[in-house]
């Protein structure tokens, strides 16, 4: 088992603990397989009733995946990034379809792979250190591990708007959103921790019993504003309408939307609008592989994350640079399926 993961047996209840506090326990290839072979352990281990997913050391939950490695496979022959990707979505497909009731623990930061770890889990505990976001359009990539199904699923259109903004929620905002399950008191997590030890077949009630009553979710008083003016699944006309209304937040926003990758937020308002309609989590999986697949060796993934992870220079070069010039032509090639030798399998 990898370093940058703890794995225990508890009694009743499975433990794993994510690792890495240095990389605020972003995820890499050995951490998936970890997880996937845990998971198949216990899996048919009478013993082991639940299982608890949390981090160790350090802020967590978790930041996210292998930025650096991935682009910089992208920028050779891509079969690294690839590798992660098939290991990543198989551990988040075995997650969400796991017979035995997993607990995450979104106390901390909870972004891009840590909510693919997350969302998939019959109960997610939020607190108020949670800060949850899907922010990959600003290093030009998009909200996968699960993106184009959970975001398509949420109230209105806030799921496109936080695919295009990478807008980060609190633990209040989660819960409301249905993003957690529970709130609880950072002060609290330990207890819930220890008594769902205890009664592994009640964790429901162990939870509604330590949760508590957030504060209003700041979200919800500008869903209206989101629905009409994320309304339409063109991304021209997010921008038109943003610049029409004339109000301070729809004209931060619309800078915000600026400093993204143009070519990405097309391809995000494409994969929620086909992810609503997906059949399977499997099938969403699979779309997301052969998406994830292109967008890794394409450009603007690799300038992105050299802007923002590598000289910090936060002044991408987006190819191309508007919404207009991102033909609907490059965004087909981006969707195109895999040959079935090289398509996404749940294994």
């Amino acid at each position: 088992m990898t370093g940058n993961l703890i794995v225990r047996s508890e009694g009743p209840v499975g433990r794993i603990r994510l690792n890495r506090p240095k990389a605020l326990h972003a995820l890499n290839l050995a951490m998936c397989a970890g997880v996937l072979e845990a998971l198949e352990t216990w899996r048919g281990d009478p013993t082991v009733e639940a299982i608890v997913i949390d981090h160790a050391e350090g802020r967590g939950f978790c930041a996210g995946g292998d930025i650096r490695m991935l682009a910089a496979s992208g920028a050779t022959d891509g079969v690294e990034a690839r590798a992660f990707f098939h290991a990543e979505y198989r551990m988040n497909h075995r997650l969400f379809t796991y017979a035995k009731p997993i607990v995450a623990f979104m106390d901390g930061i909870t972004m891009g792979g840590g909510v693919g770890l997350a969302l998939p889990c019959r109960f997610r505990i939020a607190s108020e250190n949670t800060k949850f976001a899907m922010p990959e359009t600003g290093i030009g990539l998009f909200p996968d591990v699960g993106g184009g199904w959970y975001l398509s699923r949420l109230p209105g259109r806030i799921g496109q708007y936080l695919a295009l903004t990478g807008h980060r929620l609190d633990g209040a905002e989660c819960l409301a959103l249905g993003l957690a399950t529970h709130y609880l008191s950072s002060d609290a997590v330990e207890t819930a921790k220890t008594r769902i030890g205890e009664t592994p077949q009640d964790i429901a009630g162990v939870l509604d019993a330590l949760a508590i009553s957030p504060s209003d979710a700041k979200i919800l008083a500008r869903k209206d504003n989101i629905d009409r003016l994320f309304a339409s699944d063109v991304l021209e006309d997010i921008y038109a309408a943003l610049e029409a209304d004339g109000g301070e937040w729809p004209a931060q926003t619309l800078a915000t939307l600026k400093t993204k990758s143009p070519q990405t937020m097309k391809v995000s308002l494409r994969l929620l609008h086909e992810g609503a309609a997906m059949a399977s989590f499997a099938d969403e999986m699979r779309q997301e592989y052969a998406v994830g697949a292109h967008v890794v060796q394409r450009h603007d993934f690799i300038e992105g994350v050299r802007a923002v992870i590598v000289d910090k220079d936060n002044a991408p070069r987006w190819d191309p640079a508007t919404p207009e010039a991102v033909t609907d032509h490059v965004i087909d090639q981006i969707f195109a399926p895999l040959p079935e030798d090289e398509a996404w399998t749940p294994g």
